[in-house]
C-alpha cells in the first residue's frame, strides 16, 4: 500500500529523479487525458492539478489555455522543484507543495479540476472529494486518470508473476495505492457518495514504454528496478538475491522488444464528472 505521506519520502525522491521516463511511460496516455482535460477546460478561471508530479499535465493545459490559471500541486518538494523547473517563467502556472489529503491548497475556486494518476493515494477518497467540491466554483468539471486492474496492465502483474514467480497480490476493498481506483464501481459510487454529477468512465488501453535508446532492455531494467511493483519487491529481498531477479527481468525484457522499444500493453481509466460546487 501507498500512502499520499509515503510521497513526501523516498518515493517523491525516486519519481522526481525518474520524471523523464514515467512521462515516456505515460506519453500515450497523456494524449488522450490531456484532450479530455482540453474538452471540459474553460476559456477562462482557475485549475487546479491533483498530484501534479513534474507537471507535465499542468503545462500542457497551460499551454493550449493561456487564459486559465492553473495551480499543480503535490506533496513530494522534489517533484515540484522539477516541475518548477521544466515550467520556467509561464505566467498562468504555478506549482505547490500541499497534501490534499489532509485540506485544500491556498488557491481560488477552481472551475476545472484534472490529475493524471495522482488521486489513488487519499485516506478516505469520499471525504478528500467531497472537500474538493466544497472548495470548488459552481459547475466545476472533473477530468482525472487512473491505473484498470492490474490484469489489464502486464507490467505491473505478468511481469511480476514471471519474474518473481509470484503473483502480484490484490488487497480486497479499497487501498491507497497505484490500483486503489482499479474498480469502475467502486469510483462512480465513491464519487456520487462525494456529491459529484454525472460521473463517467471512458478505458483507455495505451503503449507502455519502459525502455529506449540504444540499449532498451538495459534501460527497461533499470527503470523497473526503482519503478513499479518489482522494484517494491527488490527491495524486500536481501541484497545477494537481487542480482538473480535483474537477471529474470532482463530475458523477460528481452522478449518485449518492439520497434527499438519494451514496451506493453497497458489500459486506465479516464474519469469525467461534474458539481454544483460550493464556493461563490
Amino acid at each position: 500500500m501507498t500512502s499520499a505521506r509515503d510521497w513526501s519520502g523516498k518515493v517523491g525522491e525516486v519519481w522526481a529523479s525518474e520524471w523523464r521516463r514515467t512521462d515516456r511511460s505515460f506519453a500515450d496516455l497523456s494524449r488522450r487525458l490531456d484532450a479530455a482535460i482540453l474538452d471540459a477546460a474553460p476559456h477562462q478561471g482557475v485549475a487546479l492539478d491533483i498530484g501534479c508530479g513534474a507537471g507535465a499535465t499542468s503545462i500542457a493545459l497551460a499551454r493550449l489555455r493561456p487564459d486559465i490559471d492553473i495551480v499543480g500541486a503535490d506533496i513530494a518538494d522534489e517533484l515540484v522543484a522539477i516541475a518548477r523547473q521544466r515550467s520556467g517563467d509561464m505566467p498562468n502556472l504555478r506549482f505547490v507543495i500541499g497534501d490534499l489529503d489532509r485540506g485544500m491548497v491556498d488557491m481560488a475556486a477552481p472551475d476545472l479540476i484534472v490529475s493524471r494518476h495522482g488521486v489513488m493515494f487519499f485516506s478516505d477518497p469520499t471525504a478528500a472529494f467531497a472537500r474538493l467540491l466544497d472548495t470548488a466554483a459552481p459547475g466545476v468539471r472533473l477530468v482525472f486518470s487512473c491505473f484498470r486492474d492490474a490484469s489489464d496492465n502486464p507490467w505491473a502483474s505478468d511481469l511480476v508473476a514471471e519474474v518473481t514467480g509470484v503473483a502480484a497480490s490484490r488487497p480486497r476493498g479499497y487501498a491507497p495505492g497505484p490500483f486503489g481506483f482499479a474498480d469502475c464501481d467502486f469510483v462512480g459510487g465513491m464519487l456520487r457518495g462525494a456529491g459529484w454529477r454525472d460521473a463517467a468512465a471512458e478505458a483507455v488501453d495505451y503503449r507502455y514504454v519502459a525502455g529506449a535508446g540504444d540499449d532498451p532492455v538495459a534501460d527497461a531494467v533499470d527503470f523497473f528496478r526503482r519503478i513499479g511493483p518489482i522494484a517494491s519487491v527488490l527491495r524486500e529481498i536481501p541484497k545477494e538475491g537481487r542480482a538473480a531477479i535483474l537477471d529474470k527481468l532482463a530475458a523477460a525484457l528481452h522478449k518485449r522488444v518492439e520497434q527499438g522499444e519494451v514496451a506493453f500493453p497497458a489500459s486506465a481509466w479516464i474519469w469525467r464528472a461534474s458539481g454544483q460546487g460550493r464556493r461563490p
